[in-house]
């Protein structure tokens, strides 16, 4: 738990958005959700190898107890509350995104390859530097649980990027979304313009 209270990023970017927004009194209207937790040892808290059940029903295998990007997934859920036209999320979610890409770019992943080329070019504008990955279904079977409908991860590492991509998948259901891996949060100076 050593340094988890950098572990705010997604959250962080969210709200920057939110307060851009309102500050440049854009016409859009925008909803934000953030998922904060305390990640702190005590009896209370979930442990691995329990069972949870989400918002929407779906039992969850935990194998790793560090994980909060599903709760805002699943509250942003078109089903939860209202429609959205899109649902983008921002986690510093995975170690293997670090891995694939340094401290220098983020992975975005996109329900559509015409999504992942707007966000691509919004980057571009922006000074951001990304990567768009696929996220293939025959990655699932890599989540499949004995005691769940499904595993948060596995505990091999081998595109963790791409499970975490394809557990979050499962909360957003048909509406258009954009996940972005945080992987250059840790870039000391930034890189925007």
């Amino acid at each position: 738990m050593q340094a988890c209270h950098e572990d705010m990023n997604g959250s962080a970017v969210v709200l920057g958005i939110l307060a851009v927004a309102s500050k440049l009194k854009l016409p859009v209207a925008l909803e934000g959700w953030v998922a904060l937790a305390e990640n702190h040892i005590s009896p209370q808290a979930y442990r691995q190898n329990e069972v949870i059940t989400a918002l929407n029903g779906t039992t969850i295998e935990v194998v790793h107890t560090d994980a909060k990007a599903a709760c805002a997934c699943r509250h942003a859920h078109p089903g939860s509350q209202r429609q959205a036209d899109l649902i983008a999320d921002f986690a510093t979610l995975t170690g293997s995104m670090h891995y694939a890409l340094g401290s220098r770019m983020s992975g975005v992943f996109a329900t559509s390859s015409a999504l992942a080329h707007q966000a691509s070019r919004a980057a571009t504008a922006s000074g951001e530097r990304i990567v768009v990955f696929p996220y293939p279904e025959d990655y699932d079977s890599s989540l499949d649980s004995t005691v769940a409908d499904v595993k948060q991860c596995s505990m091999e590492g081998e595109a963790d990027h791409i499970l975490a991509t394809r557990f979050l998948s499962r909360f957003v259901g048909d509406t258009p979304w954009l996940h972005m891996d945080l992987s250059a949060h840790s870039c000391k100076g930034g890189l925007a313009r």
